[in-house]
């Protein structure tokens, strides 16, 4: 390991050190953690804006000045234990991935080793051994795992107690629950609740100002979902309209139903996305979010006859399942359908195109997902992110710039405190909603669904719903735009789709009104009157809407529908008329 002599001198990284040129934070950040050399430090940083090399250059800076002899990596998952040892070893660091824990020893050749949570749990005292033996620097990355689980907490603590210094990483760093994260400060607010204290925050709103990170549209979808329940009964419900807890989740859960409508299109609708974004990124790939096995196969099979081509399949109990995902991302095709595993650490960057096909409802888990696809490559990329119109999903999407903290909950000063049945029912809550996977509700029967488009969210701001723009609009939005760009192409359909509601001012005598308005508002009337006869064209025989759409094209000429003229518009919609007719006939 090669060091300078002197253990005082103050070093920086080269702008162009070997984890890359150092971003405005990367450098912001360790100029902080070099002028107060603190024993712990909190970053808190959105996914994909490069929490790794920052932490990887303070680590080789403290190896070289003599400050730390050796290093340990804490991840959550098996598969990013090589992905960290990798990355360091871009730097001349060498950290062991197959650290056992056991015998607490590994080859003089590295300088440190990575290791899961659950593999801290398991090798408490090996790891504590080490750190008492060597000045040790740990790196605890996505600290907010460590309150997964007391166990893991406690181990957390006792292992890393005697450690030299402490990073801790995170991208979300708020849960569901009130389990204090090991080494992170909380200080209270003017409420008396503890909340985490970061010493350094990147989120997603100043990352995405920076280019860092892409921006997200957010494409949600309705539809009329009919189930049968535990008892017998059948019901029939609008997803995301006003519902009882009980049939908001049977509703949810009829429309990720792998036989259903709903899905299906959705499914579809992902895919024209992905065509589109294609078009400027010729290697973007998609991402499906199942929530069980069972449902993964499905999709990937239903997509696999949209696409033409056979999705990667990764579960995450098969062995294969990193190497799939490696060639996943070293590769150009089209799409990926996994279960859970994929929510958080997995570095895919050419991940473009998403579908939150998972009944899990948590903030944590939700970011996580996210989190997949906002790692910009190069500036003007736009990510898309189908998903449900379930409120609470819609929330998170319209909060995604905010940078949360972890807050543990108000304090109870004594029994009489008026607070303290509140708090009895939000840890109820929070225990409901870290268990929050709705297919482990009562059974029941799923019988149909259908699916509409309802609304776009992006930068907070919702697009659609009762403006009623055609999802053909919002799916043709090019692959490439700046974030300020994205901002002004949607104001201005939404300034364009307000025109026609607007009180026209009188119009003097003699002069004609002006059409522009009338036109839009007719095209806008002609696309949906056309896109619902397609679908029942579709629900009477089978064919999917694209092949009708292609076969009103080829019959009657003319572009996508979105760039049709009125006249050819109300051609398709005669022509399809008359298939029904002579169909019934």
């Amino acid at each position: 390991m090669s060091t300078p002599a002197s253990t005082t001198e103050t070093r920086h990284p080269r702008a162009d050190g070997p984890w890359g040129r150092l971003r405005a934070w990367q450098q912001e950040a360790f100029d902080a953690y070099a002028a107060n050399s603190p024993r712990d430090y909190l970053a808190v940083a959105t996914p994909g804006a490069g929490k790794t090399a920052f932490a990887l250059t303070i680590a080789a800076d403290l190896l070289a000045r003599r400050v730390v002899e050796r290093i340990i990596v804490v991840t959550p998952t098996e598969h990013l234990k090589r992905q960290w040892a990798d990355a360091a070893a871009r730097g001349d660091v060498a950290l062991d991935p197959a650290f056992a824990g056991r015998g607490g020893r590994t080859s003089r050749d590295f300088h440190g080793v990575v290791v899961t949570y659950a593999g801290v749990a398991a090798a408490t005292l090996a790891l504590r051994v080490r750190c008492e033996r060597f000045k040790t620097l740990v790196i605890l990355d996505e600290i907010h795992h460590a309150g997964d689980a007391l166990t893991w907490g406690e181990a957390v603590r006792e292992a890393f107690e005697p450690a030299t210094r402490r990073i801790c990483l995170t991208g979300t760093p708020f849960r569901s629950d009130a389990n204090p994260i090991p080494f992170v400060s909380y200080v209270e607010d003017s409420e008396g609740v503890p909340r985490s204290a970061a010493d350094y925050g990147y989120g997603y709103g100043r990352a995405l100002a920076d280019g860092v990170v892409r921006p997200v549209l957010f494409l949600a979808y309705s539809g009329e979902m009919r189930w049968r329940t535990s008892a017998g009964d059948e019901v029939a419900a609008r997803l995301g309209t006003p519902l009882t807890k009980d049939m908001a989740a049977q509703a949810w859960r009829t429309a990720l139903d792998p036989t259903g409508e709903w899905i299906q299109t959705v499914l579809r609708a992902a895919d024209t996305r992905l065509t589109e974004v294609r078009r400027h990124v010729p290697d973007a790939g998609g991402l499906v979010i199942a929530t069980d096995q069972d449902s993964a196969r499905a999709y990937a099979k239903t997509l696999g006859q949209i696409a033409g081509e056979r999705p990667t399949i990764v579960l995450s109990d098969e062995p294969t399942a990193s190497k799939r995902i490696g060639q996943f991302a070293e590769g150009d095709s089209r799409w990926m359908v996994a279960v859970r595993m994929v929510s958080e650490g997995v570095d895919v960057p050419r991940l473009a195109v998403g579908v939150y096909a998972t009944a899990t409802q948590t903030p944590l888990f939700f970011q996580q997902a996210v989190g997949r696809f906002v790692r910009a490559r190069r500036r003007g990329e736009t990510a898309s992110l189908f998903l449900p119109t379930v409120p609470v999903l819609l929330r998170y999407a319209a909060e995604m710039e905010v940078l949360r903290d972890h807050a543990l909950g108000r304090p109870i000063r004594d029994e009489d405190d008026i607070f303290a049945a509140e708090n009895d029912l939000l840890a109820e809550a929070a225990r409901g909603e870290s268990n929050a996977d709705l297919l482990e509700k009562p059974k029941f029967q799923a019988i149909g669904s259908e699916a509409a488009f309802d609304r776009l969210v992006y930068d907070g701001n919702e697009f659609g719903g009762e403006l009623g723009e055609d999802e053909t609009e919002f799916l043709g939005i090019p692959g490439l735009l700046e974030p300020q760009q994205m901002r002004e192409l949607l104001q201005r359909r939404r300034s364009s789709r307000d025109a026609p509601t607007a009180v026209p001012a009188p119009t003097p005598a003699g002069a004609e009104a002006e059409p522009e308005a009338a036109a839009y508002e007719r095209l806008s009337v002609l696309r949906r009157e056309l896109n619902g006869l397609v679908g029942a064209w579709h629900h009477r025989t089978g064919q999917p809407h694209g092949a009708v759409h292609a076969e009103l094209r080829r019959v009657c000429g003319g572009p996508l529908a979105v760039q049709a003229s009125a006249e050819q518009l109300q051609a398709r919609i005669d022509m399809i008329r008359a298939w029904a007719v002579k169909r019934t006939s």
